[in-house]
């Protein structure tokens, strides 16, 4: 097999790409919003989720890296699963910090605590703080509009969940940036209350956006069927591949289950082909990303459990 198929080697590359513009911008960000902080609760929610947002762009390339190593006597099914545990970390970050946030957040709120965003100085001048918090909030805004549409049609092509996830955190972080800037010039207008309110949503939108991934994580690292990018539904790949072998063996179970980006399938039951095959050449034809299948194994007919793609 392949470390990285033909067909998505420079679809890969390019992710690559983005996932390392990705660390550059957001460490610019996270600097330049570290020095205008203040006392605002929807900026510091700001400033660490960016924080967060380095977490997906960082375990994207730790995984391609190990996802191209041989097999070895030590791993001797290879390095594919290092995408899937990639992207588990990526989720939990998101649920944790999440759940973190909402805490804080919703505390305040009980508490009725009053931001209060003073005058600061800059470059000799005093001017109200919320104005240079609104500017490196709007230059927050900036990076991730681009780069979030950029990464979409780069992880349908290449089936990348890590990737997937890192486009979902960067349309959080424009998103986090909008609301934050809302919630500092509700507290110039008066409305106590509006800071906090927008740290929330912030809040609540991440811990949505992990719960949602981590379910087809937590389903990919137990053997779970072929999940889809953007749900926990099975993918529509998976099913036309299911459909297709239970067609070409009739009677046979047929299990599919996700490794990283590639599908590994076992038919349970029949009798396997007399001469080697290659797996695409069990996959349908009709259906595009055949290089999603891996491998195609072959087990006789016993005890099992009956098991129909649903």
């Amino acid at each position: 097999m392949k470390r990285i198929p033909a067909e998505i080697e420079q679809d890969v590359a390019r992710a690559r790409r983005l996932e390392w513009w990705t660390l550059g911008w957001q460490l610019s960000i996270i600097v330049i919003l570290y020095f205008v902080l203040g006392s605002s609760q929807a900026l510091k929610s700001a400033w660490i989720e960016d924080i967060l947002g380095l977490v997906p762009a960082a375990v994207f390339l730790i995984a391609l890296h190990w996802e191209q190593k041989a097999p070895d006597r030590r791993m001797p099914f290879g390095h594919l699963r290092m995408n899937s545990l990639a992207f588990l970390a990526a989720a939990s970050a998101l649920v944790v910090m999440g759940g973190w946030l909402i805490f804080d957040s919703g505390m305040k709120l009980l508490m009725a605590e009053h931001p209060t965003i003073g005058p600061m100085t800059i470059a000799g001048e005093r001017m109200w703080a919320g104005w240079p918090m609104m500017a490196a909030l709007a230059y927050s805004v900036v990076p991730p509009v681009i780069l979030g549409r950029m990464k979409q049609p780069v992880a349908k092509r290449i089936q990348d969940k890590v990737l997937y996830t890192d486009a979902l955190m960067q349309k959080a972080d424009w998103m986090t940036g909008l609301a934050a800037i809302v919630g500092i010039a509700g507290v110039g207008y008066g409305l106590w209350w509006a800071d906090s309110a927008a740290a929330l949503l912030i809040a609540l939108d991440i811990a949505h956006d992990g719960l949602r991934a981590l379910r087809v994580a937590a389903a990919e690292l137990a053997d779970g069927a072929p999940r889809a990018l953007d749900s926990s539904d099975i993918a529509e790949d998976a099913r036309a591949l299911h459909d297709h072998l239970q067609a070409r063996y009739p009677g046979a179970r047929i299990r599919l289950r996700e490794t990283g980006r590639y599908i590994m399938a076992q038919v349970h039951g029949a009798t396997p082909p007399a001469e080697r095959c290659d797996p695409r050449d069990f996959w349908p034809e009709a259906v595009p990303n055949q290089w999603r299948l891996a491998s195609v194994s072959f087990a006789p007919d016993g005890i099992d459990f009956d098991h129909r793609l649903g």
